[in-house]
């Protein structure tokens, strides 16, 4: 069973109990768009109508910037899978939808000043979607980041304490196979230089100012220039834009962890 069908299956239960008392006729719907948004999701929601034995098509590309009031999707087949389904293709569109949205905010705000910067999610997502809500990212404008932790290195603040130092941490992380890329938190510019010193190819400063990550990435190019700068902790739409010109890339997990819902409606033709 795919993911998608078990979130269908989770909505459904034993069975749609109010769409059963609905004629057993065919007919169509559409899937409209209630606020201005990037709109993702739109793949998934089409899949769930289908699992439901309807015909799903898409009319906007995901990714793409809608205003309020956009039909998104039409849809045509049985009217009791149309309304089994209808919820839970809704709920991805406005969960992804609105953090597409939020970060391609994150990115235009940036951009204006900083042309090359990235934006990327983090690993605070919800258990079970994060796969959906890492896209939801990605279709926004935002860059990939670790999806697990299986997939790079990364060496934050109680890796360090347990291996006694920034330079034991490092050590030890070039140990480790050659195909995985090493990113580690620092607190200072000082350690901020040892890990450059030592090869990291992204170092994160978490929790900092951005006059201060601008510090920092100047002291970091001037021992590594290969090495990437990551402003990262509290980061949210409301003061992303400081960090303009200080850092390589900036990580928000507000863009999973806080965004809000955008609305979609349903309405049968």
């Amino acid at each position: 069973m795919s993911s998608l069908e078990s979130f269908l299956k989770e909505d459904v239960g034993r069975g749609d109990a109010t769409a059963d008392l609905v004629p057993d006729v065919n007919g169509r719907a559409s899937i409209v768009c209630e606020q201005d948004a990037v709109v993702a999701g739109l793949e998934e929601a089409c899949d769930i109508f289908s699992m439901a034995g309807a015909d799903a098509t898409a009319l906007v590309k995901d990714g793409s910037r809608v205003k309020a009031g956009t039909r998104v999707i039409s849809v045509s087949g049985p009217v009791r899978g149309l309304l089994t389904a209808e919820r839970t293709a809704l709920n991805f569109m406005m969960r992804m939808s609105g953090i597409a949205t939020a970060t391609s905010e994150a990115v235009e705000l940036l951009r204006e000043k900083d042309p090359d910067i990235l934006v990327c999610g983090t690993r605070k997502t919800t258990p079970g979607f994060r796969k959906y809500e890492k896209k939801a990212v990605r279709l926004g404008g935002g860059a990939e980041h670790r999806s697990g932790l299986d997939d790079m290195i990364l060496i934050k603040d109680n890796h360090i304490k347990a291996c006694g130092s920034v330079r034991s941490a490092m050590e030890r992380a070039s140990k480790a196979p050659f195909n995985l890329k090493v990113e580690i938190e620092v607190s200072s510019v000082e350690e901020a230089e040892t890990a450059a010193e030592m090869g990291a190819d992204i170092i994160m400063a978490d929790n900092m100012k951005p006059a201060d990550v601008k510090k920092l990435r100047s002291a970091v190019r001037k021992k590594n220039p290969r090495a990437r700068v990551e402003a990262s902790g509290n980061i949210t739409l409301a003061n992303v834009a400081k960090y303009a010109g200080c850092a390589d890339m900036v990580s928000m997990g507000s863009l999973t962890h806080s965004s809000g819902s955008v609305q979609f409606s349903m309405d049968l033709d």
